[in-house]
């Protein structure tokens, strides 16, 4: 049985070797992404949780199955999150024709203190409300942008990599994808 104390220290590159010799170590991974990509997920899809655990389950199926092609010069956490973005696109495609929906994460709420006011803690999840409906009203290429950008912290080489464009189009979709939200939000408060 593989600890994860045991591999906490190693590089996500380094574990691609030891996953293919122990498949077992795989779990190291997947408990380091799982948060992540399951949040990454969740605000580009507009899916449900359930869809969202589906959409991350097939995408560790997608990692394993090609963790033999990895180039472990390149950078782990790219690659993960470009097959993330790949699977997502191409199952948002499939469901185009099918009405969306979307939850708001009921995080918000867990992480207000108590000593707080109800006021205050309505205003939050009003503005988050508000911000996830402008967000879901933006193209995909949009929305993905400034996922990657503000919500998940990927630097504009990360998201060159992932959403597989030069470094230029994505400071010019991130550009774009600020004054379409701005719109967006602008609408919300008329």
């Amino acid at each position: 049985m593989v600890s994860m104390n045991q591999h906490s220290d190693t590089s996500d590159e380094a574990l691609i070797p030891l996953i293919v010799a122990d498949q077992a170590v795989f779990a190291v991974l997947v408990e380091r992404y799982e948060a992540k990509l399951k949040r990454y997920i969740y605000r580009i899809a507009n899916v449900n949780k359930e869809d969202c655990e589906d959409l991350l389950q097939e995408i560790f199926i997608k990692v394993y199955k090609n963790l033999n092609g990895f180039d472990t010069s390149l950078s782990f956490s790219s690659w993960i999150y470009r097959i993330a973005h790949n699977h997502v696109r191409s199952h948002y495609r499939k469901l185009q024709a099918r009405p969306k929906t979307s939850e708001i994460d009921d995080t918000i709420i867990e992480n207000i203190p108590g000593n707080l006011d109800l006021e205050l803690a309505f205003d939050k999840e009003l503005s988050k409300d508000i911000l996830l409906k402008a967000l879901s009203k933006l193209d995909e290429k949009y929305r993905n942008v400034l996922v990657l950008k503000f919500l998940e912290e990927k630097d504009y080489n990360e998201i060159a990599d992932i959403i597989q464009k030069p470094k230029g189009t994505v400071g010019t979709l991130i550009n774009r994808a600020k004054k379409k939200l701005k719109k967006e939000l602008e609408k919300s408060y008329e």
